[in-house]
């Protein structure tokens, strides 16, 4: 991901800013910001948006544009839900655009693909278990953050194999058998780091947690 903005044509780029700034102001808009006022919050929030910075800068690459790393979406979802969340990814773009890993002209396709997209399947997919599946930690950990993150990079990713093919830059056969199959492989890793940070923090430090309740999942355990 991180799409080079040379890849893509005016017709997708200007379409996909315009999509993300109405997103992202959306999410500044409903984001929950009398929660960072608790100081630790937002130095956690803070925290993670540094974090993913460095994480989004290691990255491995096929070809130019076809370039893989891990998201966090999920993860950063669970902590402060989708508005904060979106918000924070945003800022992450932005450090590493401002780095030299992807170009402005680029910037909102990168948000759509792997931003607004991962974070709102997560939430989607924490609405569906937290009315429809038993309130237990198992499912908390396994269905909303384990297997909720390898998917959502899943997504992004075939997303992003539509897009390219979109633009021409890459034969949609080449992608499909050259770039989308590394994202099972990302998609396993994104689900093991989402789900043991999750179950450490469910542990440790359940306030970090916007989605977990203590009263909820723990219950009956």
């Amino acid at each position: 991901m991180n799409f080079p903005e040379q890849f893509l044509p005016a017709a997708i780029a200007w379409p996909a800013a315009l999509i993300a700034v109405l997103a992202l102001a959306l999410a500044a808009s409903r984001a929950p910001w009398r929660r960072l006022g608790d100081g630790t919050l937002l130095h956690v929030w803070l925290g993670m948006c540094a974090g993913l910075m460095a994480l989004w800068s290691i990255k491995a690459g096929i070809k130019p544009g076809l370039e893989l790393h891990l998201l966090g979406a999920t993860l950063f979802t669970l902590m402060f839900g989708p508005w904060l969340a979106l918000t924070g990814l945003a800022v992450v773009l932005a450090g590493i655009t401002l780095a030299g890993h992807a170009g402005w002209g680029s910037f909102g396709a990168n948000l759509l693909l792997m931003a607004a997209l991962p974070v709102l399947f997560s939430h989607l997919v924490y609405a569906l278990a937290d009315r429809w599946l038993p309130h237990h930690l198992f499912i908390y950990i396994f269905v909303n953050a384990f297997a909720c993150a390898g998917a959502a990079i899943l997504l992004s990713g075939l997303a992003a194999t539509l897009l390219l093919s979109l633009s021409g830059i890459y034969a949609g056969s080449y992608l499909g058998s050259h770039f989308l199959p590394y994202f099972i492989l990302m998609g396993w890793a994104e689900a093991l780091l989402t789900g043991m940070a999750v179950t450490l923090m469910t542990a440790y430090r359940p306030g970090w947690l916007a989605t977990f309740d203590d009263a909820r999942y723990l219950h009956r355990t």
